[in-house]
């Protein structure tokens, strides 16, 4: 497999650039990219520093690096652009077709994207994260019914990171709850969450996944048996169809993917950070 290095710049935080960049790259399946992301490019001294790093990078490669920037002061990035690599400004590519488009002029101001700029907002989203942590693995039911979304699954499953992800990106409020044998003894939902249950949304998962995950937190418990595994996610999934919560397989999606898909099926406000 051939290899490039691919240098993320940026003036802030270079989380655009990195999620922009990672995006592109992995559409070129026989190269392996060494991604290196270097956020702050903010003066003229640190951008020439940057040119040096990518010149010598490209030196130990033998190949010209490829750097995706979002630098939004021209002579910065006229700097950066003057790297022995592919130079692919971000700004250049979609800011001008802007201007030309709206008839306006961009302020090329640094950090818009990833700034603390609306303290309502950003209060929300902290609230939000609060409130998820909290909230995480049926810890505390004290104003559940504040909560937009409360995911539900065996334990292991991908609640509590898909909840985290939402609080983070989207200032939901989101809990989660294990469902356990208790619950599956008796059919039904816990007491507190049978109100609930139109704000329910459920996570399963493929038995064998789940035994390499909790055999990893657990070894040779018979929590992580196969046996139990499959038992409980037959039950939670069977408990979920009875009470007419939806449900997604976690198994092979993302993260991110189970989190959009929830937004979109539970119709839950979609915001912006």
């Amino acid at each position: 497999m051939r290899k490039r290095t691919a240098f993320f710049v940026s003036d802030r935080t270079g989380i655009t650039a990195e999620m922009l960049g990672h995006s592109l790259l992995t559409q070129f399946d026989d190269v392996q990219f060494n991604e290196v992301t270097l956020p702050f490019v903010d003066s003229i001294e640190k951008a020439h520093e940057t040119v040096s790093r990518i010149n010598q990078q490209g030196a130990a490669d033998g190949v010209r690096p490829i750097v995706i920037s979002t630098l939004a002061r021209t002579e910065i990035a006229q700097v950066i652009g003057q790297a022995n690599a592919l130079y692919l400004d971000c700004f250049e590519i979609f800011i001008s077709p802007l201007e030309r488009e709206l008839g306006l002029h961009a302020s090329h101001a640094i950090g818009r994207s990833h700034r603390v700029s609306d303290f309502v907002d950003y209060h929300h989203r902290m609230e939000s994260v609060n409130y998820t942590l909290s909230h995480d693995d049926g810890s505390s039911t004290r104003d559940l019914s504040d909560a937009d979304v409360i995911l539900v699954g065996v334990s292991r499953c991908g609640k509590t990171p898909t909840c985290l992800y939402l609080a983070m990106q989207y200032g939901i409020r989101a809990a989660n709850y294990p469902l356990i044998p208790e619950d599956f003894s008796s059919m039904g939902l816990p007491s507190h969450l049978r109100p609930l249950r139109t704000r329910l949304y459920g996570l399963t998962i493929l038995p064998h996944r789940l035994q390499q995950i909790r055999n990893e937190r657990r070894p040779g418990s018979k929590y992580a048996t196969l046996e139990n595994c499959e038992l409980e996610v037959r039950e939670a999934e069977a408990l979920m169809r009875r009470e007419g919560i939806p449900y997604l397989d976690a198994t092979s999606k993302s993260i991110e993917e189970l989190a959009t898909t929830i937004l979109q099926e539970a119709k839950l406000l979609r915001r912006i950070y």
